[in-house]
């Protein structure tokens, strides 16, 4: 059985990473108003590959102007902010970690005070981001154009440097609304059957390999279940299935409690137990929540995940990953003082932000 400070190769690519620690896709609304980087961000990250994580991914990143979710979000949809993609891609693979960018479309949840547009989303759906207090349904051809931005922020990236990238279709962001039933109650090619529900992360994939080298590693996240748009267990493991024969490189589940099981589901295993065998080791299973030690780590890769990801654990701890060969290693956790996070390499801003985060920040 593999540990978390084990070396892994990805097969298709054949990029080697050196343990299991994956720094999940974490908001930290660090970036400059027109999408591009702050040095503060690209610091944050720096700190957790010199901190020996494996792979450091970015935060969701919009790929298209109007896919901005919040305030001091990356992006990748201009040249513009090409240089700084370039020092953060260099900055964590300087110190032996791969570099993923997260990209995705905030959809019906991209604020209009933001955007100065209303939200989009795959149907007409009620949301407080809006001035008109709903979204406007995409049309076939801005659907078709949406799949061409993925694409070409994902070529943008490898331009920047980046090993790879993350496609987020988790967590309720337009990519998921176009995979519930709840938010897609399209007729057409977009809507219906699962897949054509998942037609549209399906072509991103697809124009995103067209659009990368061989050596470019691509994968997906997804939530498992997201009942109040209509994701369920069901389909997201039927997509699973979808997602295997896709070609990319790994498959990213959003957990949010490892060690919680499904409350839509009279099976009684966890999450990652319950994907683990459906992938049956076709792909690569990353899998993240509520994980602080090496033992709980290890814990999630016996229930089958080839990768543990967390997002807490390496906001707290720049080093966390560097202390997975030790059994006994149990950091400490929240509360933390403003000044023990500002010393491990967050900005003022970034700790502010952590204060909604309940019981993070003293």
């Amino acid at each position: 059985m593999a540990g978390p400070n084990d070396v892994f190769r990805f097969s298709r690519t054949d990029s080697e990473v050196r343990n299991r620690a994956i720094v999940a896709a974490m908001t930290n609304k660090q970036s400059h108003e027109d999408g591009s980087l702050s040095d503060a961000e690209i610091e944050w990250l720096r700190r957790r590959a010199e901190g020996g994580f494996g792979i450091v991914t970015t935060a969701a990143s919009h790929v298209v102007r109007e896919g901005q979710g919040w305030d001091g979000e990356m992006g990748v949809w201009g040249d513009h902010q090409l240089p700084g993609l370039r020092r953060m891609a260099a900055g964590i693979q300087a110190h032996g970690a791969l570099s993923l960018a997260q990209i995705f479309h905030g959809g019906m949840r991209c604020p209009q005070r933001l955007t100065g547009v209303q939200p989009v989303s795959a149907s007409a759906n009620e949301t407080s981001d809006s001035d008109s207090g709903t979204t406007r349904e995409l049309e076939d051809a801005e659907v078709s154009a949406l799949v061409e931005a993925f694409a070409d922020a994902a070529a943008r990236c490898e331009k920047a440097g980046f090993d790879g990238v993350e496609i987020h279709g988790a967590h309720g962001y337009l990519i998921c609304q176009f995979l519930g039933t709840g938010t897609n109650r399209r007729t057409d090619h977009w809507g219906g059957s699962l897949s054509n529900r998942a037609r549209f992360l399906m072509k991103i994939i697809e124009r995103v390999r067209d659009k990368t080298g061989e050596g470019f590693l691509v994968g997906v996240r997804i939530s498992p279940e997201y009942r109040k748009i209509g994701v369920t267990l069901e389909d997201s493991l039927d997509l699973t299935d979808m997602i295997a024969e896709s070609g990319i490189d790994f498959l990213h589940i959003s957990c949010w409690d490892c060690f919680v099981p499904s409350a839509h589901s009279d099976d009684p295993r966890m999450l990652t137990e319950i994907f683990a065998e459906r992938l049956a080791r076709r792909l690569p299973l990353i899998s993240c929540g509520s994980v602080w030690s090496t033992a709980q780590a290890q814990a999630v890769m016996e229930q089958g995940a080839d990768f543990v990801a967390v997002a807490r654990s390496a906001i707290g701890h720049a080093d966390w990953a560097s202390h997975m060969g030790d059994a006994d290693y149990d950091p400490q956790r929240p509360p933390f003082t403003p000044e023990y996070l500002e010393s491990q390499g967050l900005s003022p801003r970034f700790v502010d932000y952590m204060r909604a985060w309940q019981g993070f920040v003293v």
